[in-house]
């Protein structure tokens, strides 16, 4: 049990991250992060170490969010956009970050869902693409694919360089 709880400590906060910007509803986030805990609880005798232990979790958190999408097809409202901490920033800096931030944040809810888990899970979770094609459940030709439509359609939105936004 306090094996799972540390579990629990270390990824709780990066996989509500990950579900928030692929579910987009807070009434969801949570219940889909508990029910992704939930099955690694019930489950953890099945992981095989075939992978590392956090794309097995994202695995299982995608699939989650992906069915939760499905049955709440309804409009989905505006995620709220985090503020990364910044070591004394000006105020200027702070405006210009937070509008960046913004306009990040707006490009990345236009893009579809698996375009924004791919870009999600190379960006703020460093993962490579095979280890996101296993997340995702799909070959890594079609994870390369999806990121090189996902950055296009987001350097025409953002202009500029995207390693400039992200």
């Amino acid at each position: 049990m306090l094996a799972f709880e540390e579990l629990y400590r270390i990824y709780h906060s990066g996989m509500t991250r990950f579900v928030a910007n692929l579910v987009r509803r807070p009434t969801l986030i949570e219940e889909v992060v508990n029910d992704t805990m939930m099955v690694v609880w019930e489950k953890a005798g099945s992981f095989n170490g075939a992978s590392k232990l956090s794309t097995w979790m994202f695995a299982i958190a995608y699939r989650k969010a992906m069915r939760a999408l499905r049955r709440h097809d309804e409009a989905m409202e505006d995620a709220q956009s985090e503020k990364r901490p910044s070591l004394n920033p000006s105020p200027e800096e702070e405006m210009i970050q937070a509008r960046a931030g913004k306009l990040l944040a707006n490009a990345m809810q236009s893009l579809s869902a698996d375009h924004r888990t791919v870009v999600n899970l190379t960006y703020f979770h460093e993962m490579d693409y095979r280890e996101i094609a296993a997340v995702m459940g799909c070959p890594i030709d079609t994870v390369k694919t999806r990121m090189f439509h996902a950055r296009r359609h987001l350097r025409r939105l953002l202009g500029g360089e995207l390693a400039d936004w992200i």
